[in-house]
């Protein structure tokens, strides 16, 4: 039974008021199981989101009559930070009650913990970091990924600011794992379009200061600069771009579709572009029934970009215990099987490294305070213009 079906909810009412009761139904064995993800610090929105996205999943299992097992999450902080990954996914792992999970956001801590889930036999699946290494680095059986790569993103990103007429580029990247494949990404999508980088500055994942390469890339006066990182550096970069007259576009990647980003940005976020692989959540097979159970549960804070992909892994995951039991190495070869399978944010099947491929991507511009669908802007209408476009 799929994770989000009304019968589930239904019932709810009815199992709170036995347990209230102490009714003499069976008890059912309880199971754990985890969530990884940035909860504190400058991403801790998206992964506030994520782990209550996952959460929101067990309490639909919890709830469902169905169910055999009542199941418990387990959720873990790695701060954005690879060490900080290494010693949570090591943690979680030797844990042995839990028996799968759902990790990582950010890419750069990803990539860091992979090994540590194949030496223990976790299974895992991704719900946000993009690096095509996690899944193609190495053909672990433990690690799979719900949401797509940036390989994806990065070709639609070239495609349509070529289409639209832009030349020349800068790119500025943070030095992780994370920027730097989408950096090279770019580059070779862009490279295919006929656009032309005049210059790439890597920075710190942690700077604060970027007068030195956005002097450098004023000096280049390219029409467009290419961001490859995550919010929080992202908001820096914006606003010290507007102090130093620069009026490029300023075109980042999924790393920064959150709330956070534009309320960090202020009104200089407009017009700014974002590609995110799949579809809007609200444009998603189940979106509607996700969004309105997320409301209900009364969560501080929204589910941001990724919180529909951590509900789809949690789910699977949840429904690969109910059919082979609470056993890691099962766990592992159930979800191996896993093609056509329907989730809330379409189709599921995962490939012989565990990726399910996520073909969409959805371009996305500021507008008004929001990011908006490209194709429903009034940019892509023509009734706004992007900065100096041509």
């Amino acid at each position: 039974m799929l994770p989000y079906s009304r019968k589930s909810v239904r019932f709810l009412p009815i199992l709170l008021l036995s347990s209230l009761l102490g009714a003499g139904a069976e008890a059912k064995d309880t199971v754990k199981v985890g969530f990884i993800g940035p909860l504190t610090g400058g991403n801790s929105a998206i992964g506030i989101g994520g782990r209550n996205s996952a959460e929101l999943a067990v309490r639909l299992r919890n709830a469902d009559p169905a169910a055999k097992y009542t199941y418990e999450l387990v959720a873990l902080d790695d701060e954005c930070k690879p060490n900080v990954a290494v010693q949570q996914a090591t943690k979680m792992a030797a844990e042995k009650d839990v028996v799968a999970a759902a990790t990582h956001y950010c890419s750069s801590t990803a990539i860091a913990a992979v090994d540590t889930y194949h030496k223990f036999g976790l299974p895992i699946i991704v719900w946000g970091a993009v690096l095509p290494d996690v899944t193609y680095r190495n053909k672990y059986a433990e690690v799979h990924r719900v949401n797509g790569t940036m390989i994806n993103q990065n070709e639609t990103n070239a495609e349509l600011l070529t289409k639209l007429g832009y030349k020349t580029f800068a790119i500025i990247h943070d030095t992780t794992d994370y920027g730097k494949g989408h950096k090279q990404y770019f580059s070779e999508a862009l490279e295919k379009k006929g656009g032309k980088i005049l210059g790439a500055f890597g920075v710190g994942a942690d700077q604060q200061d970027f007068t030195a390469e956005l002097t450098q890339i004023k000096a280049l006066n390219p029409q467009v600069i290419y961001f490859g990182g995550l919010t929080p550096i992202g908001v820096r970069i914006r606003a010290q771009m507007d102090k130093l007259g620069i009026k490029a576009v300023f075109d980042g990647t999924s790393g920064i579709v959150s709330d956070a980003f534009v309320q960090g940005v202020g009104p200089l976020a407009e017009a700014t572009l974002a590609f995110r692989e799949g579809a809007p959540t609200e444009r998603l097979p189940g979106g509607k029934f996700f969004l309105e159970k997320y409301g209900e549960q009364k969560y501080d804070g929204t589910p941001e970009a990724y919180g529909a992909f951590a509900f789809a892994g949690m789910g699977l995951i949840l429904d690969a215990v109910e059919k082979v039991g609470p056993d890691r190495k099962k766990i592992v070869e159930e979800l191996g099987t896993v093609k056509d399978r329907d989730t809330i944010v379409g189709k599921v099947t995962f490939d012989d490294h565990g990726q399910n491929t996520v073909p969409l991507i959805t371009k996305y511009v500021i507008q008004d305070g929001k990011f908006v669908v490209w194709e429903d802007s009034e940019y892509a209408a023509g009734k706004r213009k992007l900065p100096g476009q041509p």
